[in-house]
């Protein structure tokens, strides 16, 4: 395996993300926490059930295009470098991480 995807000793995988990269994503992360403690916030405050409703369907479609955005990185980086050293079994791998995002 590559560095870019290769595991360490205790069998973790690691993806190496440019710093540009990775604030992207932490960035998108933190908004999703804000609002997450948003919608916590709306139910200790004993907010209309629609309102929450409503956030929460913020957060789902936020995870969605975070998700988008990992996986599309995924397969121009890891996938591709892996198919191009002969590494099949990373097509399989992303099928069923496809699968398990599109439940």
């Amino acid at each position: 395996m590559g560095e870019k995807h290769g595991a360490d000793s205790c069998g973790c995988r690691h993806k190496h993300r440019s710093e540009e990269e990775e604030k992207a994503l932490l960035n998108r992360l933190n908004r999703i926490e804000g609002q997450i403690r948003g919608i916590k916030n709306m139910v200790e405050d004993e907010r209309y059930c629609i309102d929450i409703l409503n956030q929460v369907s913020a957060v789902q479609a936020a995870l969605n295009s975070f998700n988008r955005i990992l996986l599309t990185d995924h397969i121009h980086t890891c996938v591709v470098e892996r198919v191009e050293e002969g590494d099949m079994e990373v097509v399989d791998e992303l099928c069923k991480a496809i699968q398990k995002l599109m439940k």
